[in-house]
């Protein structure tokens, strides 16, 4: 707790660990600033977290605010945490829906981001299971279409989608904890690379789903980027990485 002089209230920094999507911990960073004719007056709130993106805090303030309301004249802190231990889920899932109607209108409204394509390399993958199934409900959620390919050593994650959405997927794919580290801890990636971001052209096929596959060969991976009209982006990016 951190007292200020009474003219000021109180300020409380409360840490919270909520499991969340995928069995995921996310670590809530909670500031509430009582004001001196608190509960009269409702708290500032201030929501930090690693695993969300800003538009998520953001969110997850609102609906804090939102049930602050309801109690006003009476102590809410305590009722204002249980509530979104017990809501994260239900709030991120609202913030990823409003996301996606609004790229859908800002499809309608403007067509200069057109479709975007995202070629990343990681290093390892140690809890695969958990690492894939993770990828997977990521590029579901933010309607991202492509592969996700093994072959040998090398993986790659290959998506395409709307550019802002594209966004979103990196700052998922850099701030969460998606592996673990060599004693089994839970890690964020650290071993990425960005190898092409650019857009969708007219030669490039578009993928209608996001699939895993495992290739036993490079010639198997080759052909999948053939078929996909993506020949050169294959040229210039995969077999660097053999070396």
């Amino acid at each position: 707790f951190l007292y200020f002089p009474e003219t000021h209230g109180i300020t409380f920094r409360i840490q919270i660990s909520v499991k969340e999507l995928l069995d995921t911990d996310v670590l809530l960073k909670l500031l509430f600033h009582l004001p001196v004719n608190y509960p009269s007056t409702l708290p500032d709130i201030s929501v930090n977290s690693d695993q969300l993106t800003r538009a998520q805090c953001r969110d997850v303030k609102d609906k804090l605010l939102e049930q602050a309301k309801k109690h006003l004249s009476e102590p809410m802190v305590h009722d204002l945490i249980l509530w979104i231990q017990q809501h994260l889920k239900y709030v991120i899932k609202q913030s990823a829906t409003v996301c996606n109607e609004k790229t859908s209108l800002s499809k309608r409204t403007s067509t200069e981001d057109g479709i975007w394509m995202l070629l990343l390399h990681l290093d390892h993958m140690r809890a695969k299971a958990k690492y894939v199934k993770t990828v997977e409900k990521w590029a579901s959620d933010l309607r991202l279409t492509g592969r996700l390919m093994f072959m040998g050593k090398i993986i790659l994650i290959l998506l395409q989608g709307d550019r802002s959405n594209i966004k979103e997927y990196l700052i998922l794919q850099k701030t969460s904890k998606v592996d673990v580290d060599s004693s089994g801890k839970k890690c964020k990636e650290k071993m990425i690379s960005v190898l092409c971001e650019t857009k969708v052209q007219s030669q490039h096929k578009r993928f209608q789903e996001f699939e895993v596959k495992e290739y036993s060969t490079l010639d198997e991976l080759q052909k999948e980027f053939e078929t996909a009209g993506l020949t050169t982006l294959f040229s210039e990016f995969v077999p660097p990485l053999l070396k």
